[in-house]
């Protein structure tokens, strides 16, 4: 089963943690990369820009409309996820307290099970040529 394991980002959270507790949870990722790679469990990961970055896109009477900045004025954000390919919710519970994000005070990991993926490339009926 797929799971996206979604950190949510609180700069307040962020901001009151020292220099070398930032550092240590970014060394974390690291570690759990490797882990989950090695397991062979880690579908793939993104991290996301600051959402002052952000634009958004609106249609109005067929016209594009562009925002700059993030949609909503929230404490909290999208920060990034890591995808896992695991044998059921515990193991993707088990992952999720991995990310060092999950031993902030004020943060944690959403876990969520994925519906439906689909990717750049269309998938191949089983017996097709590649």
């Amino acid at each position: 089963m797929k799971f996206m394991l979604i950190m949510h980002m609180n700069p307040q959270v962020w901001d009151a943690l020292t220099e070398e507790e930032r550092k240590e949870v970014m060394r974390g990722h690291g570690g759990f990369i490797d882990s989950v790679r090695s397991s062979g469990e880690l579908v793939g990961t993104t991290a996301l820009a600051d959402p002052s970055s952000s634009a958004v896109v609106r249609v109005r009477d067929g016209m594009p409309v562009v925002t700059d900045g993030p949609y909503l004025e929230a404490k909290e954000y999208l920060g990034g996820y890591y995808l896992v390919d695991c044998e059921n919710r515990e193991r993707a519970l088990e992952l999720a307290a991995m990310i060092p994000d999950a031993r902030v005070a004020g943060l944690g990991i959403e876990v969520r099970p994925v519906i439906f993926t689909a990717g750049a490339e269309p998938e191949l009926a089983a017996g097709e040529p590649a």
